[in-house]
């Protein structure tokens, strides 16, 4: 029987971080959480639950994914974040590929994400339900090392399979809490703007921020969700002119 290796990144997850490592039970044999010095009881709760826990300072999404999967002592990850649960039927396909033998007939697959925001399925607004390679053989595939928005690299000839179920992703149980997260990736997106420009114009983060708002609602749909949809494009003009904001400012020290 192939074994599977979970990796999960944390910081303060101890409201979310329970339920996650609940739907990895009878699917990962191993756990390994890479923590960037939580204040909470997120490594309590971890070490309780079996998993290995490795602090490190919080270097960007990618690195911190790459850094963990280094760490695993099976060939392939399933990697999941705090906020995210397997449902019961992935769950269920991931161990039937177990129980077969059959896992390591695909170098790796394509799992569905749903978000919820506030409780509620979102399936538009930039957060649509969407294929993402979550599980793979750590052979032919590495986290690629984007501070944020970061993907698992691999050969253009691998085509990721398909499993049935998703993972559902719990972004926020408020708006207010998605403002923090989506303002704290803005920050990481600060410093990366900041390196790929020589300067930011005085009025682009308020032109920024309105394109990312009126695309939010007509490209990615936002309309469609309603009012909860409304909120995230506001969200969205709020990160963007805050990353350009930011980004303005560290160039200008410079």
């Amino acid at each position: 029987m192939t074994s599977i290796t979970a990796t999960v990144i944390t910081y303060n997850e101890q409201r979310n971080i329970e339920r996650c490592l609940n739907s990895l039970l009878g699917v990962a044999d191993e756990i390994v959480v890479v923590d960037s010095n939580s204040t909470d009881a997120t490594v309590e709760i971890c070490e309780r639950y079996g998993c290995r826990v490795v602090r490190r300072p919080f270097s960007g999404f990618g690195s911190q994914r790459q850094y963990a999967t280094g760490l695993t002592s099976h060939r392939y990850i399933l990697s999941i974040d705090a906020d995210e649960v397997l449902s019961e039927e992935l769950r269920e396909a991931i161990m039937e590929l177990k129980r077969s033998g059959n896992l390591s007939r695909h170098r790796m697959y394509a799992l569905r994400m749903v978000s919820y925001v506030c409780g509620r399925p979102v399936y538009h607004s930039g957060f649509g339900p969407h294929p993402e390679v979550r599980l793979f053989d750590k052979r032919y595939a590495t986290w690629d090392l984007r501070d944020v928005g970061e993907r698992v690299n691999h050969s253009d000839s691998v085509v990721p399979a398909p499993l049935p179920g998703c993972i559902h992703h719990y972004r926020c149980d408020n708006l207010e809490e998605l403002r923090g997260k989506e303002l704290r990736h803005a920050a990481i997106r600060a410093r990366v703007l900041a390196a790929r420009n020589n300067s930011i114009g005085l009025f682009t983060p308020q032109l920024k921020a309105m394109s990312a708002f009126i695309a939010c609602h007509l490209r990615e749909g936002a309309v469609l969700d309603g009012r909860v949809g409304h909120s995230i494009a506001r969200v969205r003009y709020s990160a963007t002119l805050a990353a350009y904001s930011d980004a303005r400012r560290i160039i200008s020290k410079e």
